[in-house]
């Protein structure tokens, strides 16, 4: 168990804590003070967890890492996002997936995911106004919408940058 202040290096990742408790598989002289250490078979980190890796950021209350099942399950208000800011997704668990680079949100029914992705690319869109065509001998125009019906749902896209 290590507390205060918690720093962990691995090869392309770095996470940091105010507590950690790693679970290890001991070998060696079972009447010795003190065992050989061999691969870890958990870890859990609490209080104010961030870890970073490559492109990507976590933070979180709670992450207990799981090596034999390659993956890191988040909990405590987790959020996962690109240092570049391109997204960011957060929700009552998540999970991160070793090798896959994706993120799995767990939810519980209660709280709901949220996802934040970058704005649309221009798909191609040309502005110019259509014409009106002019409706067929004996075609009739759609009856319009009653006066309290809700107005359409406008979804305002952002220019391509």
């Amino acid at each position: 168990t290590f507390r205060n202040g918690v720093t962990v290096t691995a090869t392309n990742m770095k996470m940091t804590c105010e507590s950690l408790e790693v679970i290890a598989k001991r070998t060696g002289d079972p009447a010795a003070t003190f065992g050989k250490q061999e691969n870890f078979k958990s870890m859990v980190a609490t209080g104010n967890v961030r870890i970073v890796q490559s492109d990507r950021e976590a933070t979180c209350e709670r992450a207990e890492v799981f090596p034999g099942d390659d993956k890191v399950v988040l909990s405590g208000s987790p959020k996962v996002r690109s240092t570049d800011g391109q997204y960011q997704a957060s929700g009552p668990k998540m999970e991160l997936l070793r090798g896959e680079r994706r993120a799995r949100i767990v939810s519980d029914g209660g709280e709901r995911p949220r996802i934040t992705l970058p704005a649309l690319k221009d798909l191609g869109y040309e502005k110019e106004k259509e014409k009106k065509k002019a409706p067929a001998p004996g075609a009739t125009e759609p009856a319009p919408a009653p006066a309290d019906a809700p107005p359409p749902i406008t979804v305002p896209i952002p220019p391509a940058k």
